[in-house]
């Protein structure tokens, strides 16, 4: 007696354990919600899941909340959009949200734009409310020289149709810009900016911007509109600036070349010297060998002295003629 009551328990423990086994393996819960909200599954294509390494919930669970929203997606195509890496309950309640606001989108471009990177629930919902974008200060210079720095709003919406393969964000705000600087830069004075700021909004706006981007800008806004600095006459200054070291280092040049020619001049005039004091020490010289060779009388030596010394003479003369009296000379007081 004993015995069999043992063999019972084991079976019961064995029977216990296996089905704990199967309920791991097998989702009966999961598939039970799914008759419940009227999904029709096999509890056969959730072993398929589990074999084919496909959490059944993260299939299940969105199929019933497609199923409720009266959408009609096979389990195939959830399947199939989860293994390759998208976001199954992402893609179905872009999907709801789509329908309810009437907006036409297919589960294969939902998936296609998950696939892609972008989020498909927050393009549906900038397609019923648009998002806003603030772009940084951008400083544009009128042609008066003076700088203009404009910050600006986009409204922009989500076109669905070009999520993939569409710019971005980014693209909007270096277009817009690029239309404040061109609008800025345009105007003959920064006064008719300040003026009327909306010519910058209208002029963007005829550049069609959204062109190729995955959005569509609905207005733009001028938020902001300040003077900055006056880059004309800083130009001008730096321009002045630079002619003024340019002029200096001609200067400085021409300095140097004059230098380099008067030292050049005093050279030559020190060589010539040398050779003049050279020469008239070979005059006595030369004298005394005429004086020998009999070609030089003694009279005529004399006469060329006394010539001499009344030629020192006169000069001594005609300088004492030429100098101005000083006033500081207590002799002319």
């Amino acid at each position: 007696m004993p015995d069999a009551f043992l063999v019972i328990l084991g079976i019961i423990i064995v029977a216990i354990v296996v089905f704990s086994v199967i309920l791991t393996f097998v989702p009966l819960g999961l598939w039970i919600s799914a008759l419940a909200a009227g999904v029709k599954i096999g509890i056969f294509n959730l072993i398929g899941m589990r074999l084919r390494r496909v959490i059944p919930s993260r299939i299940v669970n969105p199929l019933i909340k497609a199923t409720k929203a009266g959408l009609d997606i096979s389990v195939d195509k959830l399947e199939a959009h989860y293994l390759a890496g998208g976001n199954v309950d992402r893609v179905v309640n872009a999907l709801i949200a789509a329908q309810r606001a009437n907006i036409p989108l297919e589960f294969e471009r939902a998936a296609a734009i998950d696939l892609a990177g972008r989020d498909v629930l927050q393009a549906v919902q900038m397609s019923v409310n648009p998002k806003v974008i603030e772009t940084p200060k951008v400083s544009a210079v009128a042609k008066d020289g003076i700088e203009v720095i404009v910050k600006a709003r986009v409204t922009v919406r989500a076109n669905i149709d070009r999520l993939v393969g569409g710019a971005g964000e980014e693209t909007i705000l270096a277009r817009v810009g690029e239309g404040i600087v061109t609008t800025v830069g345009s105007s003959i004075s920064h006064k008719e900016v300040l003026e009327n700021p909306d010519s910058i909004s209208q002029t963007v706006l005829n550049k069609s911007l959204h062109s190729g981007t995955a959005f569509e800008i609905l207005s733009i806004d001028i938020a902001d509109v300040d003077v900055g600095r006056n880059i004309g006459a800083q130009l001008q200054t730096d321009q002045a600036e630079a002619d003024k070291r340019v002029s200096q280092a001609k200067a400085e040049e021409r300095r140097a070349m004059a230098v380099a020619r008067e030292q050049e001049m005093r050279a030559a005039v020190q060589e010539m010297r040398a050779k003049v004091v050279e020469a008239e020490a070979e005059v006595p010289k030369a004298m005394a060998a005429a004086l020998r060779e009999g070609k030089l009388g003694v009279m005529d030596y004399y006469n060329m002295r006394n010539l001499i010394a009344d030629t020192q003479m006169r000069d001594a003369i005609s300088r004492m003629g030429n100098e101005t009296p000083s006033t500081d000379d207590p002799d002319k007081k």
